[in-house]
């Protein structure tokens, strides 16, 4: 009986911390989910769309074995809404040193909205096997 009363109070302390970092990781850290739209039609043309001083919005088509823009320069400090499609398979997107990480689902977009604070070259890479060209799959945003 002790030991049942043991592992139901770990059991509800662990729930509990789990719960506390995911609050953390939302509110103190600022992470956010990437968003699936399912109720638009996907577009066919990627394009960058600068809407304000530094505020834009890039529309990513993964494509075997590319990522379309393959590449985008933005001014440092700039919010940008990421939307990210396929026509063919399901690819991943990941922008290495952001905590970006989307998927491409043919038919649906993908939504996230990240902030460039740091200059340099961000790498975008596909990190879900698409096929035999996959290790060149990759594109990258220039922060100046």
């Amino acid at each position: 009986m002790n030991a049942e009363k043991l592992a139901l109070s770990l059991s509800s302390i662990l729930l509990l911390l789990f719960f506390a970092l995911i609050l953390y990781g939302a509110y103190v850290r600022g992470i956010d989910l990437p968003t699936c739209i399912t109720n638009v039609k996907p577009f066919d043309k990627d394009t960058v769309i600068k809407i304000s001083e530094n505020r834009y919005e890039i529309r990513y088509i993964a494509r075997q074995f590319s990522f379309f823009p393959m590449e985008v320069k933005i001014p440092k400090n700039s919010i940008v809404d990421i939307y990210l499609t396929s026509p063919d398979v399901t690819h991943g997107m990941q922008i290495e040193n952001t905590n970006v990480n989307l998927m491409a689902i043919p038919g649906a977009i993908t939504y996230y909205r990240v902030k460039f604070d740091k200059p340099g070259e961000y790498r975008v890479v596909c990190h879900e096997y698409c096929g035999l060209g996959h290790q060149n799959m990759m594109s990258k945003i220039i922060v100046y």
